[in-house]
């Protein structure tokens, strides 16, 4: 079997967790992850749930983790073709009170920052569901059972219904996404190995809400929103770097460690409410380490060098942020109770 088949098999399938790889002896056995790497879908839902101080919290969370795999077979038999998957990730505050020690090594608060009047706030969130499918109502159905097994030791400090737009278009007209690593370099990118080994298999990602000033963008000329995001428009190509603004979003998003380019994977989506002029895109990156999307977000938020900010965000204003740790399926399903 492929290391890339054997990390997208997920919760559909069941595996030996003792599966090492031939040709790699020397290495951490590789521990089948959730779903993190999963092919683009036309719907999502993002939850972001906080734990209330009960006593029933806790079994009713450990209950959760060790079940979630199987309750996503449910909803998703009912239909094969809609691609339902969920990854759940967990918060620092709400892995000290429910899961217990060890914790994973980078595991922490989102950090929040602050530069001028640009601000990415940091909000409450002890777990993250993040639901996908081509079906909004397998979302749903998904989301309405997790809420129903969880009960009343949760409350909803966010809720975001997703969905695709033209051809993988967020609302501001740009193709999103167009970077993400695929197959076996998207699994590289997103999951946890021999730095953190009693975490093999495990993911980081971060969350957040952005709200868009669309009057504002859409009376700006094509070419100096092309200069503010560093690709063109209708084709998609990334303008060259003698043209490209430094601070073009592609520009300050792109990391480099020892001369190498380190890749995050997106997972973004579109939401909003026409009526209510609400139009945002949910930004959810996944990692190995928070320590790329961190970086990234200080370039937007502070600039590289400080003061060459990201000019996405004269249009873009962050009102949440959160981080989380999504342990491997193996270590879900091992939690009792």
């Amino acid at each position: 079997m492929s290391l890339t088949n054997y990390f997208l098999a997920g919760p559909d399938r069941d595996f030996d967790l003792d599966f090492t790889m031939a040709e790699e002896p020397t290495k951490t056995p590789h521990i089948a992850s959730q779903r993190v790497v999963a092919s683009p879908t036309r719907a999502a839902i993002f939850q972001v749930l906080t734990l209330k101080p009960l006593a029933e919290s806790r079994t009713k969370v450990r209950s959760l983790c060790a079940s979630l795999s199987k309750l996503v077979r449910a909803v998703g038999f009912r239909s094969p073709e809609g691609k339902l998957s969920c990854v759940m990730g967990i918060g620092s505050d709400a892995w000290d009170r429910f899961i217990g020690p060890p914790r994973p090594r980078e595991l922490h608060p989102f950090r929040e920052i602050k530069a001028g009047n640009r601000h990415a706030v940091a909000t409450a969130g002890d777990l993250l569901f993040h639901i996908r499918a081509d079906r909004q109502d397998l979302c749903f159905e998904l989301a309405t059972q997790i809420t129903l097994a969880l009960g009343d030791v949760i409350s909803a400090a966010d809720e975001v219904h997703g969905f695709g737009y033209f051809d993988s278009r967020n609302l501001l007209g740009f193709v999103d996404g167009t970077e993400n690593p695929v197959e076996d370099d998207a699994i590289e990118a997103t999951t946890v190995g021999d730095e953190d080994p009693g975490f093999a298999g495990g993911s980081y990602v971060i969350v957040q809400k952005y709200l868009h000033d669309l009057d504002g963008w859409n009376a700006l000329s094509t070419e100096a929103q092309e200069r503010i995001i560093g690709r063109t428009k209708l084709s998609d190509i990334e303008l060259d770097d003698n043209v490209k603004p430094t601070f073009a979003h592609n520009a300050l998003t792109t990391i480099e460690e020892d001369g190498r380019e380190v890749k995050i994977l997106r997972g973004n989506m579109n939401f909003g409410r026409a009526g209510q002029g609400e139009f945002g895109t949910y930004f959810i990156g996944y990692a190995r380490s928070p320590r790329p999307i961190e970086q990234m977000l200080e370039n937007m938020f502070i600039g590289r060098p400080a003061g060459n900010y990201d000019r996405l965000l004269d249009f873009s204003r962050a009102v949440t942020g959160s981080l989380f740790f999504v342990p491997s399926l193996a270590f879900l399903e091992a939690i009792t109770p």
